[in-house]
């Protein structure tokens, strides 16, 4: 009777202390917002923005800044990085705990019965494993190296769609200085068209004469229409990095400007690149937890052991009571497998951090030399469209005195037109090199933003 008690203490005391089921079922309507939501949290707190980025106020329009936070804040793909990071909080628990002890009871009842004989045997045995006590510390070093690791990817993931989210601000400000730099070519080229039409009903110019001017004219159109969906296409998809509805109105404010690079800043930061890049500290992390399981696994090359009492009664009520221990034979299974696995996954992990590192160091020096060749053809292009502007502004002011033809005009502005599409897509290429050089540097130096007034 008192083992019976003895065993209900125990197992009231195991059901106290479970938790509780609580259902959540999917939910089949899921949408993204409608609208931009208000956002409560720091902002200063978001690694690789701007330590006065912490104002956001959409009434007055998204700058590059408030776009980064907005998508940090409400990416669909960072919440479930946030996720991992508490399932490995919650594997980090699971490894500190300790090993429960192992409860057996058993009643034999006699099929025949025999002078003496009582009417059962008991059998009951309290053991404790202690193979994983031998190797609890290292598995509580993995589970906290595990939680370095998902942290690391996660901060990496917030880098990565806060350069997503500054590609596309910047890439929306170009589109629309193109759309308006063709809008304005269309409409030159609207008028001509127009009288060159005129002329040919009235029999002034041959069909001809007039093929030239259509195939502009229908080009304009073709280049309009095609940067239009261009323009649609980007707005969903910082929609949708910012987890919100593509039928949102963006109103983006600001623009992005370019600051000089010092090299001697940036070789300082290659230097601790493996010290600040978190892709790489998630990948120390991982070695470090991949050595740490090699090491496991050498630990349990030890036979594993467990250790007990057992007390029993047979059924002509003799009572006895014993230690037990339980030992395996490591005869056919040395764990040579499990320790050839592991180790040649640490390999692996060594060589992939040395692989991302270099590869690291190496697109940040291709950046680098790319930049200079752009600073040098924008220089070149952007003084060639000087030049042109002003020539341009006085053919303007000829044509209006009838000192030039129509066509000297329009061909004058086709050249204008088509260096200021040149300048645009040099100037859009160095800005989003320089957005990536943030990334993989981790600074905020190389590029500002400017146009909205921050109270």
């Amino acid at each position: 009777m008192k083992n019976y008690l003895l065993i209900a203490v125990l197992l009231s005391g195991f059901l106290g202390g479970c938790a509780a089921y609580q259902a959540r079922p999917l939910d089949m309507t899921a949408d993204m917002a409608h609208r931009i939501p208000s956002l409560t949290e720091n902002a200063s707190k978001i690694s690789l923005l701007k330590s006065d980025s912490n104002h956001f106020n959409p009434d007055d329009g998204l700058d590059i800044e408030e776009v980064a936070i907005l998508a940090v804040a409400n990416n669909p793909a960072l919440k479930l990085a946030r996720d991992d990071v508490k399932i490995a909080r919650s594997k980090a628990l699971d490894a500190g705990l300790l090993p429960n002890p192992q409860l057996s009871a058993g009643l034999d009842f006699p099929t025949s019965t025999t002078p003496g004989s009582t009417f059962t045997a008991t059998n009951f045995g309290l053991s404790y494993d202690l193979a994983p006590l031998l190797t609890r510390n290292t598995a509580k070093e993995i589970a906290e190296s595990d939680i370095r690791e998902a942290d690391m990817v996660l901060l990496w993931q917030e880098w990565q769609v806060i350069s997503q989210a500054r590609m596309l601000f910047a890439k929306s400000c170009y589109q629309k200085k193109l759309f308006q730099v063709l809008t304005t070519y269309r409409n030159i080229l609207s008028d001509r068209h127009a009288r060159i039409q005129k002329a040919f009903k009235d029999g002034n110019l041959t069909l001809d004469s007039t093929t030239n001017d259509l195939s502009a004219f229908l080009d304009i159109h073709r280049q309009i229409d095609e940067l239009t969906r261009q323009i649609h296409q980007t707005h969903c998809e910082l929609s949708r990095l910012m987890g919100l509805s593509p039928d949102v109105t963006l109103n983006l404010v600001g623009n992005v400007t370019l600051q000089n690079i010092d090299k001697n800043q940036i070789n300082s930061m290659l230097d601790q690149l493996a010290y600040r890049r978190p892709d790489l500290l998630a990948l120390k992390a991982g070695y470090e937890t991949q050595d740490l399981k090699y090491r496991q696994s050498i630990i349990q090359q030890f036979p594993a052991i467990s250790v007990g009492i057992t007390q029993a009664s047979d059924t002509s009520n003799v009572h006895t009571i014993g230690p037990s221990i339980t030992l395996s034979l490591p005869l056919f299974n040395q764990h040579q497998g499990k320790i050839a696995i592991e180790k040649a996954s640490r390999k692996r992990l060594y060589d992939e951090f040395e692989n991302r590192l270099m590869n690291a160091r190496s697109t940040i020096s291709q950046i680098l030399a790319d930049q200079s060749l752009l600073k040098t053809q924008l220089k070149t292009v952007s003084s060639t469209t000087t030049s042109l502007k002003n020539a341009v502004d006085d053919a303007e002011k000829a044509y209006a005195t009838g000192n030039i033809t129509e066509l000297a005009y329009t061909a004058l502005y086709a050249r204008l037109f088509h260096k200021t599409l040149e300048q645009l897509n040099l100037e859009q290429a160095s800005v989003e090199q320089r957005i990536a050089l943030q990334t993989l540097l981790g600074s905020n130096s190389y590029m500002t933003c400017n146009g909205k007034r921050k109270p």
